[in-house]
Formats: structure tokens, C-alpha cells, sequence
């Protein structure tokens, strides 16, 4: 049986938690996540984690915050005035909206804390900084 390699298609079931065993992402309920080896199509540490598997293969691996979404990165934090969001936006802390980045392409913030004239959004991605550890199951290959 050939293990899978850089320009492989595969197909794997997954569950990701924290490091404190909070579940954050499982697709053990849908269908299995296809991707590409090689093609950056997801983070590098979980990419890494299936070359050599093979189907049927299960794995449990930590994926340091540097090989699954970086650094959180303060300068993505930043506090604008409220009155730049729509009046009859009722913003609580946890949501999630989407906004114009550099050359216009669209950006997802994340409200972090909202005062009376300004709302601090976050456009870090919501796992930046954190350790992960998935359970891994090679299902195929495509």
C-alpha cells in the first residue's frame, strides 16, 4: 500500500480540540475533508500529520500555534468608532463581521468588546495563537 505523499488527494475524518479539550472542529458528522497535499489548501501541521498514512491510518497529533494559524498578531486588533457600523446593528462581543481589507478584498473580524462610542474588532483568525490537537483518519484516497 502506497502512504500518502506531497500531490496526493485524500480524503480524512478529523476532530480538533484545544489544549484544554474543548472540541473546536470535527468532521465526523459530514462528509470527510478532501484536500490536496501540497497545495496549502489547509494548515501546514495538519498537512505535514498525514504524509505517510495510509488508508485506514489513525493518527492523534499537537500542531504548535506556528503550524496550525500563526501568532495572534495585536496590530490586527483595533478599536474603531461605532458609528462607522450600520445604527441598527445590535453588536455584542463573539460576532462575527465581514469587512473590507487592503484593495478592497473582504476580511472577517471578530467584535472583541463593545464601549459606548467605539467597538474593538479582531482580525486575527479566531484559533491564532492556540496549540491544536486533532485526531486524524486517513480515509482515502481521490
Amino acid at each position: 500500500m502506497t502512504a500518502a505523499k506531497q500531490g496526493d488527494t485524500v480524503r480524512v475524518h478529523y476532530s480538533g480540540t484545544l489544549q484544554d479539550g474543548t472540541e473546536f472542529d470535527s468532521s465526523r458528522n459530514s462528509p470527510a475533508l478532501e484536500f490536496t497535499i501540497g497545495q496549502g489548501q489547509i494548515i501546514p501541521g495538519f498537512e505535514q500529520a498525514v504524509v505517510g498514512m495510509n488508508p485506514g491510518d489513525s493518527k492523534t497529533v499537537y500542531i504548535p500555534a506556528d503550524e496550525a494559524y500563526g501568532p495572534h498578531r495585536s496590530e490586527l486588533t483595533q478599536e474603531v468608532e461605532r458609528s462607522l457600523l450600520p445604527a441598527d446593528m445590535d453588536v455584542q462581543p463573539g460576532m462575527q463581521l465581514q469587512a473590507s481589507g487592503p484593495n478592497q478584498q473582504p476580511l472577517v473580524v471578530t467584535v472583541m468588546e463593545v464601549k459606548n462610542d467605539s467597538v474593538v474588532l479582531d482580525a486575527n483568525h479566531p484559533l491564532a495563537g492556540k496549540d491544536l490537537t486533532f485526531d486524524i483518519e486517513l480515509v482515502e484516497f481521490v
